[in-house]
């Protein structure tokens, strides 16, 4: 599975195989690589892909002098820059690439609520990315307080769509004694799932290869999502939402989850609403499902303005702005 084989000091300096099809031995490899950097302290904020363009830019060499520059801002990096155990994980793991003779990290790592996740390293331009950014940073703490706030138990939850596990991997630790699923359609967002529930010594998750809940049984007390919700010109699944403007997934999931939550189970939901002439059509096109299944739910806006370059895009050219918003909703304990 690898191309164009170099050899520098005994290491494979090949391009790096899909993580979809990864060995155990890979996938311990990058186990050892996660819990390696969080024993050396390893912390990091992930940015938007034009912060970390612009940031990158600055530096008149653009190679990496320290942990941060090799796993968090993805520059090209010498090898003695790194640790050696880390530089041999990081071989180990087959996630390096050749770089015009210096290496390259095709992973990130970033840091959320004292967890390290891997992802995908910038820029993330392969369909089979796993994307982690401020997104996930405001997914994850809305999901905690949404958590904290709720109080009836989680016996079983699923979350849609995992990336690189977050929503699965917060829920898990907030409720140790319930059975969570990661599911997604992307074979390497479940490696790094399983990867990064190790990390955090979870042991409660399991992941699904499943489009929504379909290769899923049974019903859930809770269904977290952070959807893709931007119309992606190259439809990458982690981008592309779909429909119109981008809510064709959000809305599907709200299907999804009205068939699927128990009595008294909830859909939490973070995702994209492009606002057009002051009214929201995602909004419009859920209210009336979950009004029929009889559910209750809040829908909050967490960020009036986020992606403000896509309104330059053609889909976009009616759009008032994209709005970062959580829909809470539940169907009434005992309803059927």
């Amino acid at each position: 599975m690898s191309a164009s084989i170099i050899s520098i000091d005994g290491h494979r300096l090949d391009q790096a195989p899909p993580l979809g099809q990864a060995s155990d031995q890979r996938r311990a490899a990058l186990y050892a690589l996660g819990c390696g950097l969080k024993q050396h302290g390893y912390a990091f904020t992930t940015v938007t892909p034009l912060t970390h363009s612009r940031v990158n830019a600055r530096l008149a060499s653009g190679w990496a002098h320290d942990l941060a520059g090799i796993f968090g801002w993805s520059r090209a990096f010498k090898p003695a820059v790194i640790n050696a155990t880390l530089l041999d994980l990081l071989h180990q793991a087959d996630i390096v690439n050749h770089d015009n003779g210096m290496l390259r990290s095709v992973l990130r790592a970033s840091t959320l609520d004292g967890q390290l996740y891997l992802h995908s390293a910038y820029p993330t331009n392969a369909a089979d990315a796993v994307f982690f950014g401020p997104d996930t940073y405001r997914f994850v703490r809305a999901l905690r307080a949404s958590l904290a706030a709720r109080t009836l138990p989680v016996r079983r939850a699923a979350d849609i769509g995992c990336g690189a596990g977050p929503g699965a991997i917060t829920i898990a630790l907030a409720h140790p004694d319930a059975s969570v699923v990661a599911v997604d359609i992307n074979p390497a967002a479940l490696v790094l799932t399983e990867v990064n529930a190790r990390i955090a010594g979870v042991g409660n998750l399991a992941t699904a290869d499943s489009n929504l809940l379909a290769a899923v049984d049974g019903q859930f007390d809770l269904i977290v999502a952070n959807p893709p919700y931007l119309i992606d010109r190259e439809q990458r699944a982690y981008r592309h939402g779909g429909g119109d403007l981008g809510a064709g997934l959000s809305v599907a999931i709200v299907d999804e989850a009205i068939k699927r939550l128990a009595p008294g189970g909830t859909l939490m939901l973070y995702t994209g609403a492009a606002i057009v002439a002051s009214a929201d059509p995602f909004r419009q096109a859920v209210e009336p499902r979950l009004r029929a299944a009889g559910f209750h739910w809040t829908y909050d806006e967490i960020d009036p303005d986020v992606f403000g370059e896509e309104l330059d895009e053609a889909p976009y050219a009616h759009a008032d702005r994209i709005a970062a918003v959580w829909l809470c909703a539940t169907r009434p304990d005992g309803a059927a």
